[in-house]
């Protein structure tokens, strides 16, 4: 039995590295959209130097780290339930998958601006990024909660707090923007 649980603990140490990888390009890959969609509109040079630069950056994040690290993560998390598969019927980790159903759709969603930026197509602006931005922070909030507490009860409260750390995310955006109309530089 021993073997067994180091053999599952090694499982689940993989698939916590690449959520991590996962959440670390979803987190940043949004701030280069942003950088992206804001250098579009300078002037030339910088237009096109920074943009060359930018989807470089992007190409490089999102096709050797984020979607490696996205399908390595989704394929330990199957072997850990296939070893495990009890787990399924626990509630919490119901509510759990129905969160990383949204973080596929949120990381398909990117894909999408992805290859249209990559096109110098730029259809939102640097503000929604910066709002999309913090879409995977309340996944990861909402997970992290979930593993953690597993109770019915205490999570809800954790999701709740997602919320709140929501509207605290939006009335800093809108100090943020308030900030950069004054000071543009900021």
């Amino acid at each position: 039995m021993k073997i067994n649980m180091d053999y599952y603990n090694y499982i689940k140490a993989l698939h916590v590295i690449f959520i991590i990888t996962w959440f670390a390009g979803l987190f940043y890959i949004p701030r280069l959209f942003v950088y992206q969609i804001e250098a579009f509109h300078k002037p030339s040079p910088d237009k096109e130097i920074l943009g060359k630069q930018l989807k470089l950056m992007a190409k490089r994040l999102w096709n050797i780290i984020t979607w490696p690290s996205a399908v390595l993560a989704t394929f330990f998390a199957i072997w850990l339930l296939i070893m495990r598969p009890f787990l399924l019927e626990q509630t919490w980790m119901h509510v759990k998958l129905a969160f990383v159903v949204l973080l596929i759709i949120y990381h398909l969603k990117t894909q999408q601006f992805y290859k249209q930026l990559q096109k110098d197509q730029v259809k939102k602006t640097s503000n929604f990024m910066r709002l999309w931005n913090e879409g995977a922070t309340f996944i990861l909030f909402a997970v992290i909660f979930l593993v953690i507490l597993k109770n019915a009860f205490n999570w809800v409260f954790g999701v709740i707090g997602i919320f709140v750390l929501g509207i605290l995310v939006m009335l800093g955006f809108k100090l943020y923007k308030n900030m950069r109309s004054k000071n543009p530089d900021a």
